[in-house]
């Protein structure tokens, strides 16, 4: 009994390990927030924020990719609903999104408040243009965060229309 417990236990894991890829291959808004991530810890770390700041920021952006998480859920669960449900269907994942921007909107309010004053804004340039090759290094970076947030999974996407069009027609 014991082993079948553990045994669901990890499936638990994998599960949620499968959920997660899903949102990385399939929805852009998570990528996005993911290079988002990547950035806010950069930043932290050239404004060399202490242990409750990396917390601070740590708490705001595993939020923000869990209501996103969420998000697209409510989104996948509601998909095409039948007649008598769409208006509800369309608010629940009004709703959803709107949880996402308000989440969003409280972890920018927190960057301010540990970001917002001259000495760590005035790191943070210093982190970034440093030197000719970290300025190189930090437009790189933006090159490919905008590549996965924008191109990755878009060949599954593509082929989803091209089935759409020879399914109807």
């Amino acid at each position: 009994m014991m082993r079948s417990d553990l045994a669901r236990f990890g499936r638990g894991f994998v599960y949620a390990w499968n959920g997660i890829r899903a949102a990385v291959q399939e929805e852009r808004n998570f990528r996005f927030h993911l290079c988002a991530m990547v950035y806010a810890y950069a930043a932290a770390a050239l404004a060399g924020l202490d242990a409750v700041g990396f917390a601070l920021i740590s708490l705001c952006v595993f939020l923000v990719l869990a209501m996103e998480l969420v998000n697209s859920a409510i989104e996948r669960a509601v998909d095409k609903p039948d007649t008598t449900h769409w208006w509800s269907a369309g608010a629940a994942k009004d709703m959803a999104a709107g949880a996402v921007m308000i989440t969003a909107i409280g972890a920018v309010c927190v960057a301010v408040c540990l970001f917002g004053n001259q000495a760590a804004m005035d790191a943070i340039w210093q982190g970034v243009t440093h030197s000719p090759l970290t300025v190189v290094l930090w437009l790189t970076s933006l090159v490919a965060a905008y590549l996965f947030t924008f191109r990755y999974g878009q060949q599954k996407e593509k082929g989803n229309v091209v089935d759409e069009q020879s399914e109807s027609e």
